[in-house]
């Protein structure tokens, strides 16, 4: 049996024990055998075509934590041709564990691929060779460093890291390593178009702000989970760069798109609670598009500061949760028991003074069933509804 075939079989195990039973296995120290366990069982959801391939190598956890998934990498080259963007070349400026170099392959003739990390930079470049990514070049440097040198191609990739010196997470743009504030001009001299990739947790507007050149910027979530923010620069950007927030689910991709201009000229219309609730993907929210969804959706909002819309006809291309309304129930542990099913609910509160947990507590509810418990603030009253999903 052969290391690989030894790692495959062993997936599942608890990588922990095998450190402690054994020092190495098959000639190879078991931490190795051990990181290469806990990568594959990252990399099944997150990187199928990793997983799937022969030969690859895996870093430590935390740099797969870190990079990109392979449904988020496969949607830049979707950003890349609605743009219009040139297949010639282009440069991973802080290339990691090469996930999206190697998607890059797939779109560009040519990609080089930066990193600093020896370790990285010997993993990513491996990989890429056992998966057969022939057209890219690899570059053992600092982005600083390779900026030095005399280059013109069709885009620039960055994601800097988002930890400090002293390993504490930061969020500004300016903050991150590399500086990619700093490092703009020196970047729009090597290409017109700069793709860079920011924590989901930085403020928009700041990172527009430090910017200055965005044309667009995207919000990426999978599976309802906000996983990456992607600034669009160029030379020529517009006074008013477009948001679009994605949602990427396995039936299917909900897009929308405004701008901060539209969404401060909107009005929020407010009414009580109707036959069905709308709940906007964690893209739309985390773009701040609270008042442009529900104009132009033609639903009404709940309550100011309660991010729930309303209808009496059902909207049933509205992006994001739908549910239906079936019973208003009053807070009483009685009623509320009831009409759940073994008590089972999955419960959800929007500007509401009790968690999920807390009113699970409070009226002895279990997690579980088909129906949903939604608690929140109206303009008036709050309310307790009995929904069911549909979308």
């Amino acid at each position: 049996m052969n290391i690989q075939t030894f790692i495959r079989s062993h997936e599942n195990d608890d990588e922990r024990e095998l450190v402690l039973k054994h020092k190495e296995i098959h000639g190879v120290p078991t931490a190795l055998i051990a990181q290469q366990i806990a990568g594959r069982r990252k990399a099944k959801d997150k990187i199928p075509s990793y997983y799937h391939s022969d030969n690859v190598v895996y870093p430590p956890v935390i740099n797969l934590e870190q990079c990109s998934s392979e449904t988020t990498a496969i949607f830049k080259n979707q950003i890349l041709k609605s743009l219009n963007i040139a297949h010639n070349n282009a440069i991973d400026l802080t290339g990691g564990f090469g996930i999206d170099s190697f998607f890059f392959s797939k779109y560009f003739e040519s990609i080089i691929y930066v990193e600093s990390n020896a370790e990285l930079f010997s993993i990513a470049q491996h990989n890429h060779r056992s998966l057969g990514a022939t057209n890219i070049r690899h570059e053992n440097t600092t982005a600083e460093q390779f900026l030095e040198n005399d280059y013109r191609v069709d885009l620039i990739y960055i994601d800097p890291s988002r930890r400090s010196q002293n390993n504490q997470r930061v969020f500004k743009l300016s903050d991150c390593t590399p500086d990619v504030i700093n490092l703009r001009e020196k970047i729009l001299r090597t290409s017109p178009n700069l793709l860079i990739k920011a924590s989901p947790l930085l403020d928009i507007k700041i990172g527009l702000q430090e910017l200055g050149i965005t044309k667009h910027v995207y919000v990426i979530s999978v599976g309802n989970e906000c996983k990456e923010v992607l600034f669009f620069c160029s030379p020529n950007a517009p006074a008013k760069p477009v948001i679009t927030a994605v949602n990427i689910t396995k039936k299917n991709t909900d897009t929308f798109t405004f701008t901060f201009e539209e969404e401060q000229q909107s009005t929020t219309l407010i009414d009580d609670p109707k036959r069905y609730l709308y709940e906007p993907n964690a893209s739309i929210l985390k773009a701040g598009a609270f008042k442009i969804v529900g104009q132009k959706f033609d639903v009404k909002k709940l309550q100011t500061s309660t991010h729930l819309y309303t209808s009496e006809t059902l909207i049933e291309d509205f992006p994001g949760r739908i549910f239906e309304i079936t019973e208003m129930l009053k807070a009483d542990s009685k009623i509320l028991q009831s009409k759940f099913i073994n008590q089972q609910v999955n419960v959800i509160t929007r500007n509401y003074p009790l968690s999920p947990e807390q009113i699970k507590s409070k009226f002895k509810l279990r997690d579980g069933g088909n129906d949903y418990l939604i608690a929140f603030s109206g303009m008036r009253e709050k309310f307790l509804a009995k929904c069911s999903r549909l979308k």
